[in-house]
């Protein structure tokens, strides 16, 4: 009797453990991406990106966005395939080498003696959707980075329409790519007005 129902056991047992491992819901990851521009030609001016910094509640694999006011939703099959942090830095770093033409990139923290010309450093306060838009609110500092000497610091809030009715997970990424985009387009404006200023000009 015993040496019958043992085998039986044993493939119950597999049987339940396959069924249970295709049952298992399929997790999505997704990556922040950064615009398409032509490979830079130019090695200046020199930048530094970082430090990064993001609120707790963003700093998980979760996707997190608005559900309804001061609600938010933690997505448990929608994660990012890279800390965020990182994924906001290496965004920056590819966009902001396109706009303003220089391969002469780095991440923070740099060898104190051989710092960047500029410095941009960016303090995530909110990254949300919802079923209307996107939004970004960030205060960014560019900064010299030898000296540390601030050259401008800003409060910068954008918004994205996103598509009408109930939000999409994969629309999240591309929105958040967008935002960061228009983000490294001010910041690039920045740098290059500052590379037009003489230096003995500077207050």
């Amino acid at each position: 009797m015993s040496n019958s129902v043992a085998p039986f056991t044993w493939v119950l047992a597999l049987t339940v453990l396959l069924t249970a491992c295709g049952s298992s819901p399929h997790t999505n990851h997704y990556l922040l991406t950064a615009k398409q521009d032509p490979v830079p030609s130019g090695a200046s001016p020199s930048l530094g990106i970082g430090p990064i910094e993001i609120p707790p509640y963003l700093d998980r694999s979760n996707l997190v966005y608005n559900q309804r006011q001061n609600q938010l939703h933690v997505a448990s099959q929608d994660n990012w395939a890279e800390p965020l942090d990182d994924g906001i830095q290496r965004v920056l770093a590819i966009n902001l080498s396109g706009l303003l033409n220089t391969q002469d990139v780095r991440y923070f923290p740099w060898h104190p003696k051989r710092a960047p010309d500029y410095g941009v450093k960016i303090n995530l306060l909110a990254l949300d959707a919802n079923d209307q838009q996107a939004t970004l609110s960030a205060e960014w500092l560019v900064y010299r980075a030898a000296d540390a000497a601030p050259v401008i610091r800003r409060i910068s809030r954008l918004q994205h329409p996103l598509p009408a009715g109930e939000l999409n997970p994969a629309e999240v990424a591309p929105a958040y790519s967008t935002l960061l985009y228009q983000l490294s387009e001010i910041i690039a404006e920045t740098i290059t007005a500052a590379e037009m200023i003489p230096t003995d000009a500077e207050p």
